[in-house]
């Protein structure tokens, strides 16, 4: 067992991204399992936890510790100008994409049409932004300035388990609305039913007559 865990530790420190990508498959279906607790779900959907794993440690670890290797090298110095310039122009270029990425991808993985994903895109892209955009640069000035590069992703990861939760709620937001409009469409539907039926009835009295 101790050779295996040495075995771990040398494999993690020689490829980072594999720590993050592994650290990110159990965060990110935390955060969807903690987001449905708050919300006061019975059953759990664990389904929709699988996505979030896989989406989290396939498609955001690699994706950010390609980021973070890219802001390393452009801006390789380690003090505080350097910190804030990274994570201000990540909030430009890394953040927009990542949210776009998830909105479209996690509609994907639930075999919605391409059409819904981007939908939900322009819903939900501008209101998840504008609270990413009051947290991560302090965050990431924390990270760039005070965190080993080797270390960033792992850092990140675990400011991600809150955030994931705002995520997982934000995309549940879409299917309540979703659930909303069925509902008023069925209201509607049955309301249209009985007012054909009452028209039937009273055609019918008048021919009667």
């Amino acid at each position: 067992m101790r050779l295996i865990l040495i075995k771990i530790r040398e494999v993690s420190q020689k490829y980072p991204i594999v720590r993050g990508m592994a650290s990110y498959t159990v965060i990110w279906p935390t955060g969807c399992l903690i987001q449905q607790k708050m919300i006061g779900h019975d059953e759990l959907n664990y389904m929709q936890a699988l996505r979030f794993s896989l989406y989290g440690g396939f498609f955001v670890a690699p994706t950010l510790y390609c980021w973070i290797r890219c802001s390393s090298y452009f801006w390789p110095k380690s003090d505080l100008k350097s910190a804030i310039t990274k994570a201000l122009i990540e909030q430009v270029t890394y953040s927009p994409t990542a949210m776009c990425c998830f909105f479209f991808g996690m509609n994907l993985l639930e075999m919605k049409p391409v059409v819904e994903c981007i939908e939900e895109v322009k819903h939900k892209f501008w209101p998840t932004y504008k609270i990413g955009v009051c947290v991560w640069p302090v965050l990431q000035t924390i990270n760039f300035f005070f965190v080993p590069e080797h270390n960033r992703v792992i850092y990140v990861s675990c400011c991600s388990l809150i955030w994931t939760s705002f995520l997982a709620y934000m995309k549940s937001l879409e299917t309540k609305k979703q659930k909303d409009l069925k509902s008023d469409n069925n209201l509607k539907y049955k309301g249209q039913n009985i007012t054909d039926q009452k028209e039937d009835k009273s055609k019918k009295v008048s021919v009667i007559r």
